[in-house]
């Protein structure tokens, strides 16, 4: 069963992910284009492409849309490290 994002969801948006891949894809052209040569075009037209996510996720305020977990109470356990020395 799916949690939606209200339910504690730290999935994200639809339009989170599109800013994020975006600039993912800007990346990897950047990348291919230093491995490649250096192809100075295509590593610029990959910087613009992350630049233009960049803009999206601004845009899209990504750090906002995930709802955070209530903190967890954890009981805690004892536990001794082998080399522990006993009295």
């Amino acid at each position: 069963m799916a949690q939606s994002a209200h339910q504690g969801s730290h999935a994200g948006s639809a339009k989170s992910w599109l800013a994020v891949t975006t600039i993912l894809i800007g990346f990897m052209v950047g990348g291919v284009a230093l491995t490649a040569g250096p192809n100075w075009l295509f590593f610029w037209v990959g910087v613009g492409i992350c630049a233009v996510g960049a803009l999206l996720a601004l845009a899209f305020d990504i750090f906002s849309d995930v709802i955070v977990d209530s903190p967890r109470e954890i009981a805690v356990q004892e536990h001794h490290s082998p080399l522990e020395h006993r009295s």
